[in-house]
């Protein structure tokens, strides 16, 4: 897949912030409630400035089409993938280098939850051991402290159009506190690109942090 170099989310100067990261270039944050909530008669998500937000570097016709078709995959995956916590979401769309040069989707979601408390370490195993349909498991050592990573397949929503299985892959980071977790997750149809995906996945969490690590001078910019 081809990426860009990566780019701070804007919501990392908002007060109350706790945790930050950075996607690479490709990924839009989307206004998850309302795309789960807005729906047009054709069955395709309603813009409510979102596909203006995706087409602003402009395109042709086509082009722009089949951003429309590929929202409307990603507003499905989000409905078996969303869940209570999530703070954050965005889309992704990357060129398929192995395939036919198409645009591969994705959903990027973090979620917050909270959790009895227990050291850090033992805290990511639990997650990961618990985790149902995995297919890949790891430890992760990062610079914001010990997580986990989990492959998982899920079955799509029938008649959703994305395949028979979903590719979902998350990062389980505790906090420092022992009593909440972070969780990444990146989920798309391309289930062959799931080596692609880990990797994406992984250079998202090594940017994980839960101190801020923008320094007085960006925060004036």
């Amino acid at each position: 897949m081809t990426t860009s170099p990566f780019t701070t989310d804007a919501s990392a100067r908002l007060p109350g912030t706790d945790i930050w990261f950075a996607l690479r270039a490709g990924f839009t944050p989307l206004p998850m409630r309302e795309l789960l909530a807005s729906e047009s008669a054709s069955g395709t998500p309603d813009s409510g400035g979102i596909i203006p937000s995706l087409l602003a570097a402009g395109g042709d016709p086509v082009e722009q089409q089949r951003l429309v078709t590929v929202l409307a995959l990603v507003r499905r995956m989000m409905q078996p993938l969303a869940e209570t916590g999530v703070i954050h979401c965005s889309v992704g769309l990357h060129t398929d280098d192995e395939g036919d040069g198409g645009l591969l989707p994705s959903l990027f979601t973090l979620a917050r939850r909270t959790m009895p408390w227990a050291p850090r370490s033992i805290m990511a195993a639990r997650v990961a051991t618990g985790a149902g349909n995995a297919v890949h498991m790891e430890a992760l050592e990062l610079p914001c402290g010990p997580a986990s990573l989990v492959e998982a397949h899920v079955d799509a929503p029938s008649g959703s159009g994305l395949g028979q299985q979903l590719l979902q892959i998350s990062g389980y980071i505790p906090y420092p506190d022992g009593e909440r977790l972070a969780i990444l997750t990146l989920a798309a149809p391309a289930v062959q690109r799931a080596d692609h995906y880990r990797v994406l996945l992984r250079e998202i969490a090594l940017l994980v942090s839960f101190d801020n690590p923008l320094s007085p001078e960006s925060d004036k910019e």
